[in-house]
């Protein structure tokens, strides 16, 4: 299967939320009341039950000048995937054949490990389930040849998706374009600390991704590598090797026997 991907150039994001409302009616989200707190951003972050949202981020230039970095934020679909080296619980996080990270909720034991091992801070815990959500890039419309929901309701075209190949050539060409218009500075965001991504972005200030609300240097942390390498192996090292060595005492001394008490 094609290993697929998709593309955000912020340089044609409106803000419009379009691609928010078509990510809850897709995946029979509830409709969730906010409150306004001079933002035009729907909620401060990310929720159990809504996978897909537009930050804007007010920036202030040395001359006096504002900008608006806006950024549709969601899943990143790592290829070397926080959640997943996380997870406990096999199964329970995996990835399709065509790339993208996906959850099985049967499997899902609620631990939030994935929480803390993702760097995108994207995975939400729901109070109701206790199961972890994110967005899975609408498997059941990718499976079957379609784009996500959120790629057909874009009136701007910002969003694209296709093949990761092309995807990733589309974005370089877009960049290139955008530096020739005298955005000096217009980039492509695939971090290498995660392997690179199935969610892929233009961006006109490429130097500073924190002012979409990206983060600058996402990686896997040490604390996650370590827990799930050296100590795993080294936890299970000490499980086998208290079984073996129950097993040669039982070869050697035979089973413990019991001594019935002398009565008088």
């Amino acid at each position: 299967m094609t290993t697929v991907a998709k593309l955000i150039d912020t340089s044609t994001c409106t803000g419009c939320k379009a691609c928010e409302a078509a990510c809850q009616e897709w995946q029979e989200q509830p409709f969730v009341e906010g409150t306004f707190d001079g933002t035009y951003q729907s909620f401060p972050a990310l929720r159990h039950d809504f996978w897909n949202l537009i930050k804007f981020n007010e920036i202030e230039h040395d001359d006096g000048g504002l900008s608006w970095m806006m950024a549709k934020y969601q899943c990143m679909h790592c290829i070397d995937a926080g959640c997943i080296e996380a997870c406990p619980a096999p199964g329970a996080i995996f990835r399709r054949d065509n790339g993208t990270v996906d959850f099985d909720h049967d499997k899902c034991i609620g631990c939030g490990y994935c929480i803390t091992g993702c760097p995108f801070d994207v995975p939400r815990l729901s109070p109701v389930t206790q199961k972890v959500y994110k967005c899975n890039l609408c498997s059941d419309r990718t499976a079957v040849g379609l784009e996500p929901s959120c790629v057909k309701a874009c009136p701007t075209n910002c969003l694209s998706f296709g093949a990761r190949d092309d995807i990733v050539q589309i974005a370089a060409a877009r960049a290139e374009t955008l530096r020739e218009d005298g955005h000096s500075d217009a980039g492509v965001y695939n971090p290498e600390g995660v392997g690179g991504t199935h969610v892929i972005y233009v961006l006109s200030e490429a130097s500073r991704p924190e002012d979409y609300g990206l983060p600058k240097d996402p990686r896997i942390s040490w604390a996650v590598r370590v827990w799930q390498g050296p100590l795993k192996w080294l936890g299970n090292a000490v499980l086998i090797g208290g079984l073996v060595g129950s097993l040669l005492h039982y070869l050697r001394f035979g089973p413990k026997e019991g001594h019935e008490e002398k009565v008088s």
